[in-house]
């Protein structure tokens, strides 16, 4: 398969920050005590740059000539990478925690067992297609693609846990400035994805990974589709109930990336709150009634052309008019009016009113971080290589605590890249 093709050395290095000789690799304290970055976030510059990649466990010198390759380890070999443990598995794949023997960088490998009679799985080329030509510091870095006759190993750059594990290890809602730098990150991901008419659809907290820098990325590409290749319909049983649209919901396979935002604002929520938006139990009918209880039951009259949706029976549902989301989810009613104005944009009805991703960087909510953040790069660089003036290098630092409040600061603009 054409998408079975291997990165060349030169490309890869220009990706990696830093090489470990594989008899002195060390790890992060194993003490079990909570790293610092896990309670407070912060933005700060350094003067001392570092690199981009989070594979590396000690934060390595970015010089080019600490930068060595292993003899006899390639790539595209599945004896260059040492698995030291697994990480989870689901019905099609499992993923372990990895070292590469070409650089000594930790990764994470997705081993997707195949089988003869059926081969690769549709869902493991298409995201190898998709991720081959992603580049950008919220979206999870495919390093190499091992195939064997057995399996098919994906090679990401390892990082280390997952916005829902993050989330159960600080129950109740987490802080407010943390959810603003999440949410930042997860809006520059789509924007940037949405941009190559990319859509993700599945986007829930255990698909947001979240590094010791305090990187959120995009992550699980298998549903991911794109819009440039002609298809009359997409499938309307894609995101997990919990993060379907209403739209989708009711049966239609017309979509774009208003999908994506709907679940982004259902994760705002759930980050704030400390619980999911709508948590619905058994099936679409139910999900649909948790969102009717806050969004109101929908109408030719609200929304034009909701009637000719496969799944829209009014007769089954129990009318409700829309309530005020600070009513509903409490802790809106604890922040500044701003926060619930996004969330507002982002959970509408018709997709068509859903605001973009690249108006949501633009909304008042993101006005209070520091300037800086505004002018980070999308693309990921080798930064040693790099002006500092020109290659701004930070590290987001998680804060304690639930409710913070910030001063108002001006509003921002980024580049003007429209939603599709």
């Amino acid at each position: 398969n054409k998408f079975l093709g291997h990165y060349s050395p030169d490309s890869f290095q220009s990706e990696c920050t830093c090489s470990l000789p594989l008899g002195e690799v060390q790890y992060p304290d194993q003490t079990g005590s909570q790293p610092h970055w896990f309670h407070t976030l912060q933005v700060k510059r350094f003067r001392v740059q570092r690199g981009r990649s989070n594979s590396d466990p000690l934060g390595g010198t970015n010089s080019p000539e600490d930068f060595s390759w292993r003899a006899g380890f390639q790539f595209g070999t599945a004896n260059s990478y040492l698995s030291l443990e697994k990480l989870g598995e689901g019905a099609y794949a499992s993923v372990y925690k990895g070292i590469s023997r070409i650089n000594g960088q930790l990764v994470a490998l997705k081993v997707i067992r195949t089988k003869t009679e059926e081969g690769v799985p549709f869902t493991a080329i298409r995201e190898a297609s998709l991720l081959k030509g992603l580049k950008h510091a919220n979206v999870v870095l495919l390093h190499d693609i091992i195939h064997t006759r057995d399996s098919l190993t994906f090679v990401f750059e390892y990082v280390q846990t997952d916005l829902s594990q993050y989330m159960t290890q600080h129950p109740g809602g987490l802080h407010s400035h943390n959810v603003r730098l999440f949410m930042f990150q997860l809006l520059r991901g789509l924007r940037y994805i949405h941009s190559r008419r990319i859509l993700h659809r599945d986007l829930k907290p255990q698909n947001l990974l979240i590094s010791y820098l305090g990187e959120l990325k995009l992550a699980d590409f298998g549903l991911a589709r794109s819009k440039s290749i002609p298809s009359q319909t997409f499938s309307s049983e894609v995101v997990t109930l919990w993060y379907r649209p209403p739209d989708v919901l009711l049966g239609s396979t017309d979509y774009s990336t208003a999908l994506d935002m709907w679940g982004a604002g259902c994760i705002f929520i759930e980050m704030l709150q400390g619980a999911p938006a709508f948590p619905g139990v058994s099936d679409v009918f139910e999900q649909l009634q948790k969102i009717w209880a806050v969004l109101g039951v929908p109408t030719e009259e609200s929304w034009s052309g909701v009637s000719q949706l496969p799944n829209y029976e009014p007769e089954l549902f129990v009318w409700r008019e829309p309530r005020p989301f600070r009513n509903v989810w409490k802790r809106l009613a604890q922040l500044p009016h701003k926060t619930e104005d996004l969330v507002q944009k982002m959970l509408k009805l018709k997709p068509r009113d859903r605001i973009s991703a690249q108006d949501a960087l633009q909304h008042l909510y993101f006005s209070t971080l520091p300037t800086p953040i505004m002018h980070l790069r999308d693309m990921i660089q080798h930064e040693s290589r790099c002006p500092s003036s020109k290659c701004p290098a930070f590290a987001w630092r998680l804060r304690s605590g639930t409710i913070f409040t910030q001063s108002e600061g001006q509003t921002i603009c980024g580049p003007a890249t429209k939603c599709w």
